[in-house]
């Protein structure tokens, strides 16, 4: 009888227990019901020797049933001021991104092989600042339940649906109460670590959770770059005009 009722328990926690696709379903709608924001960022890169620039942004985003649409444009330093990016993202193809040099007045669009380099010199990739739905990803089976700096998670393995993508695999840290993304390691096409992200400062705005800092590790060339949301509003009624590529060259 006592193991008949232990055999049960264990059934039943079996099947309470969240898959890993579940956790990342949860983990996308945490983060949504923002409709559109306009944020204030500071981009901070620093070297192998720890020297530092700081650029400051500003982000735009229009949450979309099919994938969000993000337009950043560059406010300071003087290089790079006027310079701006156009994602729009799609969940069941590859996102369409555009990149506006205001020294040559032209929009260059960013192929979708060429979406694993640099940011604007940063450690970010423009895979990287695509939105990371949850559904441009398969998920291995099997999740694991660990300590990260004191916050219980949920540890499991992504892998890009893209073809082009940069990575061959990611894994993913997720806080077990609040679902929120806490820390990624990209694996490079090699199969090694090439970086890993830190997500931290979280905050409810409006009763939407909002990141506050990102900081994105290269372990391979010892370079870091940071970005802190300095100012965020959600719910800024933002419409897709304000998305369009002729925005661009506005």
């Amino acid at each position: 009888m006592k193991k008949l009722l232990i055999a049960t328990l264990l059934s039943a926690t079996t099947l309470m227990a969240l898959s890993n696709l579940e956790i990342a379903q949860k983990s996308d709608q945490v983060t949504d019901g923002f409709e559109s924001s306009i944020a204030q960022t500071e981009m901070i890169l620093i070297n192998a020797s720890g020297d530092k620039s700081i650029r400051k942004l500003e982000m735009k985003t229009l949450e979309g049933e099919n994938g969000d649409k993000t337009i950043s444009t560059f406010l300071t330093p003087a290089d790079v001021k006027g310079t701006k990016t156009l994602t729009h993202e799609h969940a069941d193809r590859d996102d369409d991104q555009w990149l506006y040099l205001p020294a040559l007045k032209r929009v260059k669009r960013i192929a979708s092989r060429n979406k694993s380099g640099s940011f604007m010199g940063s450690e970010f990739s423009y895979e990287d600042i695509g939105n990371q739905n949850y559904q441009k990803f398969t998920y291995k089976e099997g999740v694991e339940e660990v300590d990260l700096n004191g916050v219980a998670c949920y540890k499991g393995v992504r892998i890009p649906k893209d073809k082009n993508s940069g990575y061959t695999k990611q894994i993913s840290w997720i806080a077990k109460d609040s679902f929120l993304l806490q820390k990624v390691e990209y694996y490079d096409r090699k199969g090694e670590l090439l970086k890993t992200a830190t997500f931290s400062d979280y905050k409810k705005i409006d009763g939407v959770w909002r990141v506050g800092r990102i900081e994105m590790i290269n372990h391979q060339n010892d370079k870091r770059t940071i970005l802190i949301w300095q100012e965020d509003k959600v719910h800024a009624g933002l419409t897709p005009k304000a998305f369009n590529k002729r925005v661009l060259k506005q």
